[in-house]
This record gives structure tokens, C-alpha cells and sequence, in this order.
């Protein structure tokens, strides 16, 4: 029996790139999409089709077999941590803009708050907008009309990174870390991602490897979410 619920198929296909472990690429199955996932890096547990390459050349080249293209280019370089370790990273948002805009596939690019100066005009998710147990914001620009539900307000009270929620703290915060492999699979359930749970058995590079994971993903919710308003749009441009 799967673990995910049941989706009606919508007919529209989505290039997920720079996918990991494909938190976005579910969130997109639910809605209906048949979902291709792109990245750099080996993804052992990307749950649908995936291909390993760059994601930028990736869009250049197959673009245009896609209905949506949807883009998480990495954050490290508008992180706050970065000021501390003066490293230098890629910035591939714009690249990534330009190669949407080149195959004139209608998009979706999402990054961290700090990433807003780099984005066009983006809207903010946050997990209590659709029920989870975590506060995790993230910013979303499209070239085509998207709006945000209400924002809860942030009364729930949130635990340390590291530590498992309680009933004083019930949401997590969800970073890197040494963390236990009690702490990734809660963090999982906190993010609606069943399938990149390391298996109670598991040893220290799985471990290490789901931790990995879940620290760098973004909630399902969030990508059904912005699927199921692009096939609506898509229907309704179809209908008029």
C-alpha cells in the first residue's frame, strides 16, 4: 500500500531542478503532475524519474517538453550562515530565470528569505498555512499570477534545533546538525516526508545522509499547493 495519498493525474508535466530528495517533486505529484527531477548530485531516494546533471543545461535542452518548470537553486549563498564562513557560492538564480525565460516555460523559483533581493516580486509559504508542525519560510517567484492563503500568527512555541518537539514546544526547528536518527524521522513527519526516513536500523552515513535530506528539503505541502494553482490557471486558459 503506498504511503501517499491518492492523485488524480492532471495531464501536465513539471522539470523539477536542483531537486535533492524531491520534497517539491511530491508536493507537485499530489496535484497531478507527472514530475522529472534534476540535480548535480547523486539523489538515491528521489522518489519519481530522475536525472543526474546540471540542472541549468538540463532546462536549456528539454525545457520545452515541460509544462512548468520549477527551480530550487541552492541557498548558501544568501544564507546567514555564510557570513560566518565567507565561503564563495554559485549564485543561479538569476541563470536559472533566464533559462526558464529561454524556453519559454512558465516557472516557479524558490529560495530562502535572505534570497529576496535576488527574486521578482515573491510570495512567502510557512508550514502553518497548511497544518505542519514547522516554521519554514520560503520564497516563491512566478511569471504567472500566484497568490498566498493567511498566514497564521507564530503562537505555537518552537524547540531548539536538535531536539524532538514536546507538548510545551510542539514544532520543530529543522537544520543541520549532528542530530540522532530519532531526530530525522520526527523531522520528516514534521515535514510530510515519509519516504526519506532512515529506516530504524539505519548507520551512521544513512543516517548522515537523511539528515542531509531533510534539512535541505521543502514541505510537499507547499509544492501541491503552487501545482494544483498552476493546473487550475492551465484549465481555466483552456476553458475561456
Amino acid at each position: 500500500m503506498s504511503v501517499f495519498p491518492a492523485r488524480r493525474p492532471n495531464g501536465l508535466r513539471v522539470l523539477d531542478a536542483f531537486c535533492c530528495a524531491g520534497g517539491m517533486a511530491m508536493g507537485y505529484h499530489l496535484a497531478g503532475f507527472e514530475v522529472v527531477g534534476v540535480d548535480i548530485e547523486p539523489q538515491p531516494h528521489y522518489p519519481f524519474t530522475f536525472v543526474q546533471g546540471d540542472a541549468i543545461e538540463y532546462i536549456h535542452e528539454h525545457g520545452r517538453e515541460f509544462d512548468l518548470g520549477h527551480g530550487s537553486p541552492p541557498c548558501q549563498a544568501y544564507t546567514p550562515l555564510n557570513a560566518y564562513n565567507h565561503k564563495v557560492y554559485p549564485d543561479l538564480i538569476a541563470p536559472t530565470r533566464k533559462a526558464f525565460e529561454t524556453a519559454g516555460l512558465p516557472y516557479v523559483i524558490e529560495n530562502v528569505e535572505a534570497a529576496a533581493a535576488e527574486l521578482r516580486d515573491p510570495l512567502m509559504l510557512c508550514g502553518p498555512m497548511f497544518g505542519l508542525r514547522v516554521y519554514r519560510h520560503r520564497l516563491f517567484e512566478t511569471d504567472w499570477d500566484l497568490t498566498a492563503p493567511g498566514h497564521p500568527v507564530h503562537v505555537e512555541r518552537c524547540v531548539r534545533n536538535g531536539y524532538l518537539p514536546t507538548p510545551e514546544r510542539p514544532f520543530m526547528s529543522i537544520h543541520g546538525g549532528k542530530h540522532s536518527r530519532a531526530w530525522q524521522r520526527a523531522a520528516c513527519d514534521a515535514m510530510g516526508m515519509p519516504w526519506i526516513k532512515v529506516p530504524e536500523d539505519a548507520g551512521v552515513d544513512r543516517i548522515k545522509l537523511g539528515i542531509r535530506e531533510v534539512c535541505e528539503a521543502i514541505p510537499p505541502a507547499y509544492a501541491r499547493y503552487v501545482g494544483e494553482a498552476f493546473a487550475a490557471a492551465a484549465q481555466a486558459e483552456v476553458a475561456a
